[in-house]
């Protein structure tokens, strides 16, 4: 395959691994759509002569043997996912199944403007891939594993067989913030949650059709924004149409907000229907609303925006009343961000949830959340809250997707060594810490028990999220720190 790469990348520092991020912005990689980008990367193996296979559920797995001498230093895994979130302002005419991720550089970051630029977790790829190829690196024996579909399931960590891996050591690359060793992370589970058919009405003669649009909200990363209080829309969108049903005889036709379970949802809307006389005051209510907004996420989300446009929809009948209510309750009072706070890390969150996605069409209504958690126990139980919430407004509530968190290992022989090896190369300690965000480490650890794991990356801002950056210095810095790890441990 041949590909247009960007050439921004040219003059970046290490040439290696943005070499390997321009590639992964060339190829489109939703998560799902990863075939293109495995199929070029088994291709690039094949040069190399670096072995390469790929396990029943689509994961790469590349193998390089140790530098001589060195084959019998226990063997190393460096690990991230091929994947990555696709997200993009309103009016943003991006295929991501199709185009190209555009970045530019701007004071120090790489970053894409309209879009998500896919550094969560392609500066990981890259880096492991750059660890594979660069000259003149001892090494202990070397396994990179790509997995697939990790954003929106964990599919691939899900279903890598025990005993895939050879290595005794895994690094995973696939957390964005730089200085920190982390040692642990959340767990998690989906609530999906169906109306079944809803009732629909014949819409009375007098009414007008009228399109919320919720928009402007900075959005991110369901687990590692979470405590930043932004908001969500949807949320803001159900606050809106709540307090308007109390105005007027209002009448919800439709609505919708949020593209993904694990973001937080920057837009939402509804399509609903008023009498015409109250119509003539939806523009100064929306404009009371938005101000109350501005107000209220003035340091957060500034630029949030409440917009009424006419609606011209073909099918217009809207909920009963009694359907409109339920519905808009139960969004009202579902739990939405922080939980709980970690008791043993300052400053992490150890429980929360995410209410990622909402549709109300024609057929039914369906809402997603995502619930986190440092403690599996807590994760269930909040999940468990939802499902009866739901249950008690007449929906249909399952779990799906659960997934292990990654239980912090302080007497790590791995972690001391990294410890020692910052020092060495920094000059200060690094921190240590948990994550509250769902790496695959504990999905590893269980089909692969004797793992000693730990993971870094650089600095990465607005994951999940259109304007998503990567710090250019910081990459560097990683992979300083990657070369001399590897190296310590084929000593």
């Amino acid at each position: 395959m041949t590909i247009a790469k960007d050439t921004l990348f040219d003059n970046l520092q290490p040439e290696s691994v943005w070499s390997h991020f321009a590639t992964l912005c060339a190829i489109p990689r939703p998560s799902l759509h990863e075939a293109a980008l495995r199929d070029h990367l088994i291709d690039w193996a094949r040069k190399l002569g670096i072995e390469h296979v790929v396990d029943p559920v689509g994961n790469l797995i590349l193998r390089k043997p140790a530098s001589p001498g060195r084959e019998s230093r226990p063997g190393v895994v460096l690990q991230g996912h091929l994947d990555m979130v696709c997200q993009a302002n309103a009016g943003t005419d991006h295929d991501f199944e199709r185009d190209p991720i555009h970045a530019v550089a701007r004071d120090g970051w790489v970053m894409a403007e309209n879009t998500t630029l896919g550094a969560d977790n392609g500066i990981g790829v890259a880096l492991a891939l750059a660890a594979l190829e660069v000259p003149g690196l001892e090494h202990p024996p070397l396994e990179v594993l790509l997995t697939v579909n990790e954003e929106s399931g964990m599919d691939g960590a899900h279903g890598l067989a025990p005993e895939t891996l050879s290595g005794k050591i895994l690094i995973n690359l696939d957390t964005e913030e730089w200085g920190h060793f982390y040692l642990g992370c959340a767990g998690g589970l989906d609530v999906d949650v169906r109306s079944g058919t809803v009732i629909r009405e014949d819409l009375e003669p007098g009414y007008t059709l009228h399109r919320l649009e919720v928009a402007g909200l900075r959005g991110g990363h369901s687990g590692i924004d979470i405590h930043l209080g932004r908001g969500n829309a949807i949320k803001l969108l159900t606050e809106a149409l709540r307090g308007l049903s109390g105005r007027c005889d209002l009448k919800l036709v439709s609505m919708a907000g949020g593209t993904a379970r694990n973001a937080i949802p920057r837009e939402a809307s509804a399509v609903v229907a008023v009498t015409a006389d109250q119509a003539v005051e939806l523009a100064a209510w929306a404009e009371r609303q938005l101000a109350a907004w501005r107000a209220r996420f003035a340091q957060t989300d500034p630029k949030v925006t409440l917009a009424v446009r006419p609606a011209d929809v073909k099918d217009s009948s809207p909920l009963a009343n009694i359907d409109r209510d339920r519905l808009l309750d139960f969004l009202d009072h579902a739990p939405n961000g922080v939980a709980g706070m970690s008791g043993h890390f300052q400053g992490v969150v150890e429980t929360s949830d995410n209410l990622g996605i909402v549709t109300l069409d024609h057929d039914a209504f369906h809402a997603t959340l995502l619930v986190r958690s440092l403690k599996d126990g807590a994760t269930v139980t909040l999940a468990d809250a939802i499902v009866d919430l739901a249950q008690e407004h007449g929906l249909e509530a399952t779990q799906d997707g659960a997934y292990p968190g990654w239980t912090p290992n302080p007497a790590s022989e791995l972690l001391a060594l990294c410890q020692r090896v910052y020092q060495e190369r920094f000059g200060a300690p690094a921190s240590l810490q948990v994550i509250h965000a769902g790496l695959e480490c504990g999905l590893l650890a269980a089909s692969h028990p004797n793992l000693d794991m730990i993971s870094f990356g650089p600095d990465i801002r607005g994951a999940h999220a259109p304007g998503e950056r990567v710090e250019i210095a910081s990459v560097e810095r990683c992979w300083t720190l990657l070369k001399a790890i590897l190296q310590a441990l084929a000593a």
